[in-house]
C-alpha cells in the first residue's frame, strides 16, 4: 500500500461508528462476542450454559451458579461509564492520526476531565500492554531522542525534564516502512542499550543507527549493526538511510507539541504506545474500533493507584 492510499484511506466514519456502536446494548452485544466469541464460558469452572440476570446484567453459570458481569476481570472493570462512551473514546483516539488529550476527549464525550484522563490511560495501558514483547526483526532503522518534559529549563542532553526514549522502525529491503517502535530508555548507555535491545529485537536484524557509540551494544543482542555517521543536525534527516525513523520522531514531537503540549515524564511509554499502536496498524483504520476492544477486554483491570504511578521502561 502507498503512502497516499493510506494517508488517504476512508476509515470508519462516524455515522457509521455510530451504526454499530451507538446504544449501550449495540456495545454490550459487540463485547460479549468479543469476550466470548463461541458463547459464554463460565471464568470459575469453565462450563457453558448460563442464565442472564438482567436487572443486575450479571451471568450466572448453571453448573457452579457464579455469576461474573461482562466487565469483571477486564480494563472496563469497574467503570461507571457508560459503554457507549468507551466505545467513543477508542473510535477517537484510533482514528486520529496526531492523538487526542484528555482535556479534548472530556469534551468530545461530555465528562470530566478526571474520568476522560482515567479513560485514555486506560486505554493507552491495554495498548502497551499489548504490544510489549512484540520485536522487530529484519532491516531496522533506530535514532535516539529526547522528547520534552512537563517544565522548562535546563535543555540538553543533561536536562532532567527530558524523556529519552529509543525509536526504531522495521521497513523491507527496498525501505518501505513495516513496523514501529517507541521505548523510553534509562539513557542513551551502552548497557541500556543493550538491555533495549535483547527485548525489542531479533537476533537477526540488521540495526542501521547513526554514530552515537551507544548503538554499537545492539551486537551484544545478536543484531548486525551498520553505523553511518551523519554529522548530526539537518544532514542526518535527509539520508535515505534514516528517512522513516526521521518521519516517525518528527510526526510524534509535533503531536506532543500541538495536542499535548507535554507529556508527563512517569506516564511517557504509554503516550508512546499509543502512537506507536496507530503507526503498526495504519493499514486498516476501519478495523481498529473492534481490534483495540478485543484486546481492552482481555486486558486485567488498572485502578487508579496504579494508573497513577510510573510506568516501567527498558
Amino acid at each position: 500500500m502507498s503512502q497516499n492510499s493510506v494517508q488517504f484511506q476512508k476509515g470508519l466514519s462516524l455515522p457509521n461508528f455510530l451504526a454499530s456502536y451507538g446504544t449501550e446494548q449495540q456495545c454490550r452485544d459487540a463485547l460479549f462476542e468479543l469476550r466470548w466469541p463461541d458463547g459464554f464460558v463460565c471464568p470459575d469452572c469453565g462450563n457453558t450454559t448460563y442464565c442472564e440476570l438482567q436487572t443486575r446484567q450479571l451471568y450466572q453459570c448453571h453448573k457452579c451458579r457464579h455469576q461474573t458481569s461482562l466487565t469483571a476481570g477486564t480494563i472496563f472493570e469497574h467503570t461507571k461509564l457508560e459503554l457507549t462512551t468507551w466505545f467513543l473514546a477508542i473510535y477517537l483516539l484510533t482514528q486520529h492520526k496526531s492523538g487526542v488529550s484528555a482535556l479534548q476527549l472530556s469534551r468530545d464525550l461530555g465528562i470530566g476531565y478526571k474520568a476522560a484522563w482515567m479513560l485514555k490511560h486506560k486505554l493507552m495501558q491495554v495498548m502497551l500492554e499489548h504490544q510489549q514483547g512484540e520485536r522487530l526483526s529484519g532491516r531496522v532503522e533506530i535514532d535516539d531522542a529526547y522528547l520534552g518534559g512537563e517544565h522548562s529549563g535546563k535543555v540538553g542532553r543533561g536536562s532532567p525534564n527530558k524523556v529519552p526514549i529509543i525509536a526504531a522502525v522495521q521497513t523491507t529491503e527496498d525501505k518501505k516502512p513495516m513496523t514501529a517502535q517507541l521505548r523510553r530508555v534509562s539513557g542513551f548507555s551502552k548497557p541500556a542499550l543493550a538491555d533495549y535491545a535483547r527485548a525489542s529485537l531479533q537476533r537477526s536484524c540488521t540495526v542501521w543507527s547513526d554514530g552515537l557509540a551507544c548503538f554499537k551494544a545492539v551486537v551484544e543482542a545478536g543484531c548486525t549493526h551498520k553505523p553511518l555517521v551523519t554529522g548530526g543536525g539537518r544532514s542526518s534527516a535527509k539520508k535515505p538511510a534514516f528517512k522513516w525513523v526521521n518521519t516517525l520522531l518528527g510526526n510524534v514531537k509535533n503531536a506532543i507539541t500541538g495536542n499535548y503540549h507535554a507529556i508527563s515524564k512517569k506516564h511517557a511509554p504509554r503516550y508512546l504506545a499509543e502512537f506507536e499502536y496507530r503507526f503498526n496498524r495504519r493499514y486498516n483504520l476501519s478495523t481498529m474500533i473492534e481490534r483495540l476492544a478485543y484486546v481492552a477486554i482481555r486486558t486485567p483491570p488498572m485502578p487508579h493507584r496504579l494508573l497513577t504511578m510510573a510506568e516501567r521502561y527498558t
